[in-house]
């Protein structure tokens, strides 16, 4: 009888034990638990891990204009702007006789101003010219077209402040011989900037924007 006691005795440690394996076993086959983290996390969070895997888009790099446009387009919408800066270059008369060292900068385009001075009707041929033979010709570029126009509605603008000239005719000094002078020298410097800005813009391929001006060339192409 004494012998059963010392058998239960030495049968629990084993039950214990094999409790135990059991029980790691289990938690070993678990879907979720002794698992890699990468698993485990995919397992809690299938939609985070889907997101994760999602490859991403490669980003696109624009490309610069002047890459793409070729060096001939670039050479012929140059040229248009010609047009308004030599009908510009009258405005600035008081600027001129204000500032001798300006006059200076300006001097190398005289013969050029000259000689667009001396064809007849110098100022209504180079316009037509422009418009029929690059605006309205499907062969040129839409690049071209539009560089072309919009340098043709800024020397329809350049011509606006010389008409109320003509018609206002102020005289030789009071207030509106200095309103004249005034306008006179923002429309150069304006004339002046516009062509630097456009003219630049056209050599490396860009395509310059003035402001409603750019809007009013658009909608006449």
């Amino acid at each position: 009888m004494a012998s059963i006691p010392l058998l239960r005795l030495s049968l629990r440690p084993t039950a214990t034990v094999t409790t135990a394996t059991h029980h790691r076993d289990q938690c070993r086959n678990s879907p979720i638990l002794f698992r890699p983290l990468k698993s485990a996390t995919t397992a809690l969070f299938p939609v985070i891990a889907m997101k994760s895997k999602t490859p991403r888009k490669p980003r696109i790099v624009a490309m610069s204009s002047s890459s793409t446009t070729p060096a001939t387009d670039r050479l012929i919408a140059s040229v248009g702007y010609f047009l308004p800066f030599l009908n510009g270059l009258r405005y600035g008369r008081f600027l001129f006789a204000q500032y001798p060292k300006l006059y200076v900068l300006f001097e190398p385009l005289l013969p050029l101003l000259s000689l667009y001075k001396s064809v007849p009707y110098g100022s209504f041929v180079p316009f037509f010219a422009l418009y029929l033979g690059v605006v309205r010709n499907p062969s040129f570029s839409p690049y071209v077209r539009f560089n072309a126009m919009q340098a043709l509605v800024l020397d329809v603008l350049l011509v606006v402040p010389s008409v109320f000239q003509q018609i206002f005719t102020p005289g030789q000094a009071g207030l509106g011989f200095k309103v004249m002078v005034m306008i006179h020298n923002v429309v150069f410097l304006s004339a002046v900037a516009c062509f630097l800005y456009s003219w630049v813009s056209t050599i490396l391929g860009r395509t310059p924007y003035l402001p409603f001006i750019a809007d009013a060339a658009r909608r006449q192409l």
